[in-house]
């Protein structure tokens, strides 16, 4: 494996909660694919909240591979996770995957694009054009709902904002710093802040296949989604009245 460099050029941030089945593999997925680009990382496990296992096999990993760092919150909460991982990444550009979700394909453009001073952030959306989206339906139809909901109630012009992204850390530092909300939340909270702070925003056509079933029904996604929203949509609208 390649050995973690003192301040690594890539970061990858995987959350991880109850993910005992599939940790195990998409670590080592991401590690054979990673030292195959040559690349020096480092890869943080942000462990919230799990009851099966899943932070004793993070920490048994982190001691195979120098690489392999791990963080662990008590409390199961995905936007916490990340922006635990974010705080605490070291690479000049940070990426967060999902145990279930991640794609080097994606790393790649995304690597280019911010190499080549594109943007700043890079999404991972899957309903640009090109994308394959192998979810089921109602699980499209949500994604579509939210961005609607997202460009209507605060302007939010993406196609996607959840999912993976890439990041310049230097710039979006500051960025993630000022996001309050958590949960489903955090990530489209970081996205509505860059693009207001004038930072260059690039889309990349995802392909998402489901690595297991969804955790949440479509029902309590989509009321979780539309409480967040609101709270999103009072908390810009007080900062721009300030």
């Amino acid at each position: 494996m390649t050995s973690p460099v003192p301040t690594p050029a890539l970061s990858i941030v995987l959350p991880a909660h109850n993910e005992l089945t599939l940790l195990g593999s998409t670590v080592t997925n991401l590690l054979t694919g990673l030292d195959d680009r040559g690349l020096g990382y480092e890869i943080v496990i942000v462990e919230n909240g799990s009851t099966d296992g899943t932070l004793q096999l993070a920490r048994v990993l982190a001691v195979q591979v120098p690489a392999i760092r791990v963080l662990a919150l008590e409390r199961g909460d995905y936007g916490a996770a990340l922006a635990t991982g974010f705080a605490a990444a070291r690479g000049d550009v940070v990426v967060n995957f999902d145990v279930d979700y991640y794609d080097l394909s994606f790393l790649d453009a995304a690597l280019e694009a911010l190499a080549e001073q594109r943007c700043e952030l890079v999404l991972a959306s899957k309903r640009a054009p090109g994308a394959r989206d192998r979810r089921p339906l109602g699980r499209r139809v949500l994604t579509f709902g939210f961005a609607t909901l997202l460009r209507r109630a605060v302007g939010l012009g993406v196609s996607d904002a959840h999912g993976m992204k890439a990041m310049d850390r230097a710039a979006l530092a500051p960025v993630v710093a000022r996001c309050e909300l958590r949960g489903s939340l955090f990530d489209v909270e970081v996205v509505a802040r860059a693009m207001r702070a004038g930072l260059r925003v690039h889309e990349v056509p995802a392909v998402v296949v489901e690595r297991r079933p969804a955790r949440t029904s479509v029902i309590e996604r989509s009321i979780e989604s539309g409480i967040g929203v609101v709270r999103l949509r009072r908390l810009l609208r007080a900062e721009a009245a300030e």
